[in-house]
């Protein structure tokens, strides 16, 4: 396939994602094919929003037969950069940061934590399977020598920036950001914000609005 990747939206991405999970449990009960009915059905989409998507990165799909399992799953991991392993710091070893390291999806993707660092004394040298927790002084060398390119940040606000801006003068280009602050950043460097209050204020939001929607069509 070609490394030349068509610019495409974020849901877009992330619909992929959910191709490719629902084409894995496929997979596992041995199904060899699927319609494109089917994983939309498993996606929660259409079946013209998947092959709209897929038509995107090439042709995978045959009419009257479907997509074949495993060769579009092979596709989609290659589309998505999962046919690598990714080296990951993470700033941060506390509740959210202890989360993220023992969370085994993102090793069976091919995100591997190899270091963590903390600015917190009592934290410093304890170990999380292997893995010694450091100073963050010592982020900077840390990225270089384990040649990290995507980094994770679950601190605070306030230290949030210093510690962004570190990661990518040590070779950083991607961050995923659980501090809840917007990161000014250059250009070159991607960042995926994760603000868990704002996904729960959303769905207050949409909970009080069917509630007062079904209380409109009772009235």
């Amino acid at each position: 396939m070609s490394t030349d990747l068509p610019a495409v939206s974020d849901s877009t991405i992330r619909r992929l994602s959910l191709y490719l999970r629902a084409l894995e449990g496929l997979d596992d009960q041995a199904e060899p094919t699927v319609s494109s009915r089917r994983l939309a059905e498993l996606a929660g989409t259409s079946a013209a929003q998947v092959r709209k998507d897929l038509s995107r990165f090439g042709s995978f799909g045959k009419r009257g037969l479907g997509y074949s399992v495993a060769p579009l799953q092979n596709h989609l991991r290659d589309i998505l950069g999962l046919q690598r392993r990714w080296p990951v710091v993470l700033v941060g070893a506390g509740r959210i940061g202890s989360a993220l390291f023992e969370y085994p999806y993102f090793r069976e993707r091919g995100f591997e934590i190899v270091a963590v660092v903390d600015r917190d004394p009592a934290k410093v040298g304890r170990r999380w399977n292997g893995v010694k927790i450091q100073s963050v002084e010592a982020l900077p060398t840390l990225v270089r020598e384990c040649r990290a390119e995507l980094g994770i940040l679950a601190i605070p606000a306030t230290d949030a920036q210093a510690a962004a801006e570190a990661l990518v003068d040590a070779g950083v280009r991607g961050i995923l950001n659980f501090a809840p602050v917007q990161l000014h950043l250059g250009s070159h460097v991607v960042v995926n914000d994760v603000n868990l209050t704002l996904e729960m204020e959303a769905l207050s939001f949409a909970l009080r609005t069917a509630s007062e929607l079904g209380s409109g069509e009772g009235g």
